[in-house]
């Protein structure tokens, strides 16, 4: 009984850190995304690769951390992690991005 609680919260506690990364590191893609593209027009900024590289390079990078750090056993990793954490870089990254490119905020 006590096993199970303990993994439970080891689930938990994986499930947050996950979620979190994603999150932030989607809103960390966003303000890099203004900065680099900060001194031209939103239209033309929207366009630009090199903001869509740098989603990539966090989506990546959450890769590279989550297989050094083993937060996954070696048989828990599979498509539907790699989706969930596409997605949700992907959805802060441009959510937030489309708010700062509409408000033409400045960097």
């Amino acid at each position: 009984m006590s096993t199970e609680s303990i993994s439970d919260r080891r689930e938990h506690i994986r499930s947050i850190s996950v979620t979190s990364l994603a999150a932030l590191l989607g809103v960390a893609a966003a303000l890099a995304s203004m900065s680099i593209t900060g001194d031209v027009s939103p239209g033309d900024a929207a366009t630009d690769m090199r903001a869509l590289m740098l989603v990539a390079g966090a989506i990546l990078a959450q890769f590279i951390l989550f297989d050094f750090t083993s937060i996954y056993g070696e048989d828990e990793f599979g498509a539907k992690h790699y989706l969930f954490i596409v997605f949700m870089t992907f959805s802060f990254w441009f959510v937030t991005w489309g708010i700062l490119l509409t408000t033409e905020a400045a960097p």
